[in-house]
């Protein structure tokens, strides 16, 4: 009887500790936060849009953080250099898969470092989130891979039905080399082309890291077109563009990009030369209360305007949504893409969001014309 009683107390006990293994092993495999990571350009040119959406991110995460949480653990963000290239976007991918062991990363904030991520986040079933991608060429690339900002294409539809509308019918590109600023070319010409057969697009496009454009715009300027669509990667390549056609004398109606006009400061401090230019921009609902809360926020932290709003809300709102995947699927990076592509009508700061089969947000841009520096009315 002692002997069957001892063997009792000893299968207990032994059951006891194997329990107990077997939770500190998932805890140490699961880890004491939920890991998120970031890719963005925190470095060179690319930086001015990279590390303001960073520190957005790092907002919704603090905000989450103080109110509990998810399932009673803290996020922890793990920001990344994407240098806005595909080289470092893999770099960066696979440091934060592999090192990092995350389940999740928000990038690349820009498009070339996200088509680079995807292959390294398929490969280890890790949901991969744009809040500022835009090119086509990422819809419908992976199923690892959702987007809640719209697609280059409807940007170019509209600025193509806006010169359409003008009466306008040649149009001269300067346009760097790049995927993204290749997808609002194309989208462009193929509207303006279908809308207008006898129209005229042209294109001079430059390589990264090219600083004399004067043989590029006296090209352009001797075809005399009706618009000039300043196409760059980032607003300081867009600076040194306007420098030199204030040297040649030549002032064109513009249309200018996302990173041109999402700099406030490069907006302000070339606003004689921007004065009636033309733009995009994914509706800002600067009388959301939660973009207003946002606005706010970053001021006090940071000492600064919140820079690139159309993008910075959207990341705010990509942290919210990969929180609520958290806490409805998982930390697993299959089941939070796959909650991606069920989003409906969800409510942030950036208004209303519905993720498509494609993994790509529905809605567009709207057309915005600059007025003493910034932004305005609707043409």
């Amino acid at each position: 009887m002692k002997k069957l009683l001892f063997w009792v107390i000893l299968m207990v006990v032994l059951g006891l500790i194997y329990v107990l293994i077997s939770r500190t092993s998932e805890n140490s495999i699961a880890g004491e936060t939920y890991k998120i990571g970031f890719i963005g350009a925190l470095t060179g040119d690319g930086a001015s849009y990279g590390e303001p959406l960073r520190n957005v991110a790092q907002i919704a995460v603090d905000e989450i953080n103080a109110a509990g949480g998810i399932n009673g653990k803290q996020l922890e963000l793990i920001a990344e250099d994407g240098k806005c290239t595909g080289e470092a976007g893999v770099s960066a991918a696979s440091k934060l898969v592999n090192i990092d062991k995350v389940q999740v990363i928000i990038g690349g904030v820009c498009s070339n470092e996200s088509l680079a991520a995807i292959p390294v986040v398929e490969a280890a079933k890790v949901a991969l989130v744009s809040p500022s991608s835009n090119t086509m060429n990422l819809s419908g690339k992976s199923p690892y891979f959702f987007r809640i900002y719209p697609t280059v294409t409807e940007e170019g539809k509209v600025l193509a039905e806006a010169v359409k509308d003008s009466g306008k019918k040649k149009v001269a590109f300067i346009q760097e080399q790049d995927d993204f600023t290749l997808g609002v070319f194309t989208a462009f010409k193929d509207e303006f082309m279908r809308l207008d057969s006898s129209a005229t697009v042209i294109n001079e496009n430059f390589a990264p890291g090219t600083t004399d454009f004067r043989t590029i715009l006296l090209n352009l300027k001797k075809e005399n077109p009706d618009v000039l669509f300043i196409n760059p990667l980032n607003p300081g390549t867009g600076d040194i563009i306007i420098n030199q056609m204030k040297a040649l004398n030549w002032k064109p109606q513009l249309i200018l990009n996302d990173p041109i006009v999402g700099d406030s400061k490069t907006l302000l401090k070339n606003k004689e030369m921007f004065e009636g230019a033309w733009a995009t921009e994914f509706t800002v609902y600067t009388d959301n209360p939660k973009m207003q809360h946002l606005i706010e926020v970053y001021k006090a932290k940071y000492g600064s305007d919140l820079a690139y709003q159309s993008f910075a809300q959207t990341t705010y709102d990509t942290v919210y949504l990969i929180s609520e995947a958290i806490a409805s699927v998982g930390y697993d990076g299959t089941k939070i893409a796959t909650w991606g592509r069920m989003v409906k009508n969800w409510q942030g700061a950036s208004g209303s969001v519905t993720i498509d089969a494609k993994g790509d947000r529905v809605g567009g841009p709207v057309i915005r014309v600059v007025k003493e520096g910034k932004l305005e009315s609707v043409i």
